[in-house]
C-alpha cells in the first residue's frame, strides 16, 4: 500500500526537535506546500529537512475559507484534500477542519505511531520520541494524549 502526505510545518518541526524528522520518510510521498516551506524556511529550515525526498507542491489555500488558519495550514489542507492525502499537522483546529472535510489526519505523534508500525523503531524507542515531544519541543501535548499514542503502539 502507498502511503503519501502533506504536511504543514508543525511536524517537519516538532519531529526536527527530537531529531526524527526522518521518519516522515515512512509515507512513500510527502507533498509540502510552497507556502509551508517559506514559512519552515524563514524560521530556519530544520535540520534533516534537505535529507528528505519531498516534492514542493503549489495550494490554493484560499480555498480553504477559514480565518483561526495560517496560510500554510490552509494550502495543506487544500492538497490534502485535492489529492486524497493524508494532512501531517498538529494544529487543533486545522485537524478539526481537515477531518470536517473529510481528511485523514495524522500528527507527530502518529507519524511516530506509523514508524513504529512500518518496523522503523522498536515499542521502546517510539514511546520515548512520544514523551520527548511533550518534554523537548515547542509542541504543546498534554500528558494524556501522549499516552494514548504509546497506547496506540500496543494495538497495531
Amino acid at each position: 500500500m502507498t502511503l503519501a502526505a502533506v504536511a504543514d510545518a508543525g511536524p517537519l518541526i516538532h519531529l526536527a526537535e527530537i531529531d526524527s524528522l526522518e521518519l516522515v520518510a515512512t509515507f512513500d510521498t510527502l507533498l509540502v506546500p510552497e507556502t509551508v516551506h517559506k514559512e519552515v524556511d524563514a524560521g530556519g529550515v530544520p535540520d534533516g529537512l534537505a535529507d528528505l525526498s519531498y516534492e514542493l507542491v503549489e495550494a490554493d489555500e484560499s480555498r480553504v475559507g477559514t480565518e483561526e488558519l495560517d496560510a500554510g495550514e490552509r494550502a495543506a489542507i487544500a492538497v490534502a484534500k485535492e489529492r486524497g492525502v493524508v494532512l501531517l499537522t498538529d494544529d487543533l483546529a486545522a485537524r478539526e477542519t481537515a477531518s470536517d472535510a473529510g481528511v485523514e489526519v495524522r500528527g507527530s505523534i502518529g507519524v511516530i505511531a506509523l514508524g513504529y508500525g512500518r518496523g522503523l523503531l522498536d515499542g521502546h524507542e517510539a514511546a520515548s520520541r512520544m514523551r520527548a515531544l511533550q518534554r523537548e519541543t515547542s509542541l504543546f501535548v498534554t500528558e494524556a494524549v501522549v499516552e494514548r499514542g504509546i497506547q496506540m503502539l500496543d494495538g497495531q
